[in-house]
């Protein structure tokens, strides 16, 4: 299985290479590592871009579920075959940026999708089996418990 997590919201200013991400970022890369926790997803591995608000994103996303983060500057935000670099891995994490996650969407699944910042996807053998934004990630997220 192949997720992609959008970095989450970063503040304005340069270096571009050293945004680091806004108190609502914190929040949101929180929200994604508990709503992956919460869902009991296995990840493997999770490879992240080198720029700060994606590392940031990818080690606060993977904190509960003790998952090895490193880098690569495949990710930092050009086109990457996802393919090429997830062949070994198992299931895996990637942490980055668009336009290329939502190229790498289409490109995989042939689905029109914009992923927004703290927006998760997953994707097993080219079919596009969930899209998420940063709000249903919270509300998986949330500590309320569901009545039916």
């Amino acid at each position: 299985m192949l997720w992609l997590l959008r970095h989450a919201d970063a503040a304005s200013g340069s270096p571009d290479s050293e945004r680091p991400l806004t108190e609502r970022g914190v929040r949101q890369a929180q929200a994604a590592g508990r709503a992956l926790d919460r869902l009991g997803l296995r990840i493997d591995v999770c490879l992240t871009s080198p720029k700060a608000r994606a590392l940031e994103t990818a080690r606060i996303a993977t904190e509960r579920l003790g998952v090895q983060v490193r880098t690569d500057p495949r990710l930092a935000g050009e086109p990457f075959d996802a393919v090429e670099l997830t062949a070994g891995l198992g299931d895996v994490l990637l942490v980055g940026h668009d336009p290329s996650f939502s190229l790498t969407l289409h490109d995989l699944t042939g689905a029109q999708a914009r992923m927004r910042k703290g927006g998760l996807a997953g994707i097993e053998k080219g079919e596009l089996l969930v899209l998420m934004r940063p709000s249903e990630l919270e509300a998986i997220a949330s500590d309320a418990e569901v009545t039916s």
